[in-house]
């Protein structure tokens, strides 16, 4: 029989103790998070003394943000997993498949942003076209292994349901997150034309809609601030890894008085809504629409979003005080 588990704040265990329990969980992926951090402090000491530039961004800044990407998805990822009980195998290969696909993306960023060029949906010649051809196979890996750690949540029986679905749903939120990067290796109209008229363009795919990359952007992020970016809803989705579980806490600690039913129905109010944020933002980088110049039909759909989320909450609340 599956044991039930409770949940455990990490602010309730010392720093060295929550280290070495997910050490104990699954160490490649905890170490794998050690060296994101690692790799942030060397990017960041080697951006101040590169000058260059590639695709209209400092060279080192890429590595930088998915150096900080890798260290936060790995730690609570480890963290998520220490939940799973009975299935040892699977959780091992969850956490350590995740972790090889992190550090092959990390090493070969690098390895492109040494040489000087793009690492992303780079065909100008066939060394560049193999390196993002495998950094994409990588990360349908890494997509899988997210798949598996979402199923065995779900299979994991809790003693506490409202924070076993703020698990689930964050995992199942971020599988969406994830997959919106898939969008951005399609062609654009201009590559398809150069597709369609036999010639091999130098680059296939993009996170802009409606502007070439590498125009104007937000700083250090670098979301265009003139055409639509698929990077924004994917930094968001991928976000609900965190965001969904702390909001699972925090209705918890918050609303302690409610019952179990209803503090579980506050946590799918809050997961439904922020992948329905995710898709909203997704809906509109396709539009080749900026994040900061939303149209009216944008703030209406994020209006009505707010509503429903925010209704639908106090609804849940005020029930629950009348029972």
């Amino acid at each position: 029989m599956t044991a039930l588990t409770t949940p455990v704040h990490p602010a309730s265990s010392s720093r060295p103790a929550l280290l070495r329990r997910l050490w104990a969980t699954n160490w490649p992926l905890t170490l794998t998070a050690l060296a994101g951090l690692a790799l942030l402090a060397a990017t960041a000491a080697l951006a101040l003394v590169d000058p260059r530039v590639i695709a209209g961004a400092p060279a080192w800044v890429k590595p930088m943000k998915f150096a900080i990407s890798t260290a936060v998805y790995s730690l609570t990822l480890v963290w998520m997993l220490g939940y799973v009980q009975g299935r040892q195998r699977l959780v091992a290969a969850a956490g350590t498949v995740t972790a090889l696909g992190f550090v092959i993306e990390l090493v070969l960023i690098v390895l492109q942003v040494g040489r000087g060029v793009r690492s992303h949906f780079n065909f100008s010649t066939p060394l560049d076209g193999a390196i993002f051809s495998v950094m994409g196979a990588t990360i349908v890996v890494v997509w899988l292994m997210n798949a598996l750690a979402a199923g065995l949540v779900l299979r994991q029986k809790f003693a506490d349901p409202a924070f076993a679905w703020s698990l689930r749903l964050g995992l199942l939120v971020t599988l969406y997150g994830a997959a919106v990067a898939f969008l951005m290796t399609s062609p654009t109209p201009v590559q398809l034309q150069a597709l369609q008229a036999g010639t091999a363009p130098a680059f296939i795919g993009a996170h802009s809609v409606g502007v070439p990359d590498g125009g104007a952007g937000l700083p250090f992020l670098g979301w265009s601030t003139t055409g639509g970016d698929l990077r924004i809803a994917h930094f968001v989705g991928l976000h609900a890894l965190q965001i969904v579980p702390l909001l699972g806490l925090l209705i918890n600690r918050n609303w302690a008085a409610l019952d179990a039913r209803r503090r579980t129905a506050l946590v799918w109010t809050g997961g439904l809504g922020y992948l329905g944020l995710a898709i909203l933002l997704t809906w509109q980088a396709l539009r080749a629409q900026p994040l900061l110049a939303p149209d009216a039909l944008t703030l209406g759909a994020l209006a009505a979003l707010i509503t429903v989320v925010a209704g639908a909450g106090a609804l849940i609340v005020n029930a629950g005080r009348r029972a």
